[in-house]
């Protein structure tokens, strides 16, 4: 070996001397800090101080601030909506199908959260002599811009269930003269199809599954629904259930009412074109018109005259 090998080797044999020790140590040291922590939480759950939280189970950012700060915004909006509003708001909540995530809690925090949004974009944009009018009015816009968005897709909602009832009927009558029982055939329908309808369906098919009663779960569904054809389908099927009717014979007429109804809606809107489109007809097709007409005689007569 050359004097370089046995001086790296050297080396290398003092650093390994020095470092086991130090790495040794170290690694009691972090033995007896884990087991002092775990003595010290069983300590404090034996004399009623409650657990040490480690610092890989501490609350999450959101679980600390976003949440405490929504709670008190969801304070303020309570605060400042009218008796009675709440339970509207439940129910623009039923009617949008309640979507995930968006609960009265939620709402009424964004409420508030509009107000002072809006307050601040008024103060902020308004001239120095408009203020005083804006950012009261932006306030109140924003306050009530979730009830609009709410009711907004609430209704969009209900034209989704009014435009696929029929055929969810003409599938679930198909069904149940399969042979499928109600609860089947209705399962059926609600994997089959897609929308709020067949959520709906499936809702109705959990809350009679945990001992709610068909009538009950389908009265429950007429409520959350302001479809005419929807909630007399339903009534129709409380009816027969409770009256021991034979389920097919009622799905049938509904059917062919719900049917029914939809040619004559069509023939309806039919019907509405031509005065809807007689205000556009008017503003941008007979102007041409008349210059096309007019035009060359109007430049000969100019031409005349002059």
């Amino acid at each position: 070996m050359t004097a370089d090998q046995v001086l790296l080797l050297g080396l290398s044999l003092v650093f390994a001397a020095v470092l086991t020790p130090v790495s040794a140590l170290c690694l009691t040291r972090g033995r007896r800090a884990q087991v002092n922590r775990s003595l010290e939480g069983i300590s404090r759950i034996r004399y009623g101080a409650g657990p040490v939280l480690a610092p890989e189970v501490e609350p999450a950012f959101r679980d600390r601030v976003v949440r405490p700060v929504l709670q008190r915004f969801s304070v303020l909006g309570r605060r400042l909506t009218p008796k009675g509003a709440t339970d509207k708001i439940i129910q623009r909540l039923d009617l949008a199908g309640n979507p995930s995530g968006l609960d009265l809690e939620r709402v009424l925090a964004l409420k508030a959260v509009g107000l002072v949004a809006g307050a601040l974009a008024g103060f902020v944009l308004a001239p120095g002599g408009l203020k005083v009018l804006a950012v009261p009015a932006a306030a109140l816009f924003g306050f009530y811009v979730p009830d609009l968005l709410l009711t907004n897709r609430g209704q969009k909602r209900q034209l989704d269930v009014q435009r696929t009832l029929p055929d969810a009927l003409d599938l679930l009558t198909i069904s149940v003269e399969a042979g499928l029982a109600f609860d089947a055939a209705l399962s059926q329908v609600a994997r089959k199809t897609t929308g709020p309808l067949a959520g709906e369906f499936f809702r109705v098919l959990q809350e009679m599954q945990i001992g709610k009663s068909r009538a009950a779960a389908f009265r429950g569904m007429a409520e959350r629904t302001t479809v005419t054809e929807f909630a007399r389908f339903s009534s129709a099927i409380v009816q027969a259930d409770g009256l021991g009717v034979p389920i097919g014979g009622v799905l049938r007429e509904q059917a062919a009412e719900m049917r029914l109804k939809r040619s004559q809606r069509a023939e309806e809107k039919a019907h509405k074109v031509p005065v809807k489109i007689l205000f556009p007809m008017v503003a941008f097709l007979l102007p041409a018109i008349f210059v096309i007409i007019i035009g060359p005689g109007a430049l000969t007569i100019l031409d005349t005259l002059g």
